[in-house]
């Protein structure tokens, strides 16, 4: 059965009625991508708000970090687990999958990250996305100790949280917009 074929709740611009610079990006996605992430089209409603959260995402998720692309996107996937949100699961469960060439590691994350066999590092940066995302009263030195006890520097801490932030934000408003994922991510970078 095949998911709702809506992009969101929300009425969105056509093509044409985009800003240039909207357009533009746009067509960058569809070049690189082969689509336009229905995030982006459903931001296009305020096309400042896009811009902004676009260069917060592309700053985060894609920037310089100490933090690995592959274990952003695992954080990702885990704090959307965690909030169970259909857009987010399948988007960075498909990125986790092309980064780590492992169909299963992504599925385990979506599911239940603790099947998964981690390195402590990333065990460590796991359980503290899942506990800041679930329980984020109680966290306090102890679970900031064990992310150093894992190897973890104050930046990385800093990078880790920041993206925890971002994905528990992005996860409300998706289930907020009803928000689906784009069909092509379902079937991509699978055996």
């Amino acid at each position: 059965m095949p998911q709702p074929d809506h992009i969101s709740i929300y009425d969105l611009p056509d093509f044409d009625a985009l800003d240039d610079d909207t357009r533009r990006y746009f067509e960058v996605c569809q070049e690189k991508l082969g689509m336009v992430p229905n995030v982006l089209r459903t931001f296009s409603v305020n096309q400042e708000k896009l811009r902004a959260f676009g260069q917060y995402y592309n700053t985060l998720m894609l920037g310089e970090s100490r933090l690995s692309k592959l274990e952003r996107e695992m954080v990702a996937v885990v704090v959307s687990s965690a909030n169970r949100c259909f857009y987010c699961l399948v988007a960075h469960g498909q990125a986790v999958r092309k980064l780590s060439g492992d169909p299963q590691l992504g599925e385990m994350l979506v599911m239940n990250y603790r099947v998964a066999e981690l390195p402590k590092r990333q065990k460590a940066m796991l359980d503290f996305a899942w506990k800041l995302t679930t329980a984020p009263w109680e966290v306090a030195g102890e679970e900031r100790a064990k992310l150093e006890a894992a190897g973890l520097s104050q930046d990385e801490i800093f990078d880790l949280s920041d993206v925890i932030a971002f994905f528990n934000m992005s996860n409300r408003f998706a289930i907020a917009s009803d928000m689906m994922p784009n069909p092509e991510y379902h079937a991509m970078d699978r055996e």
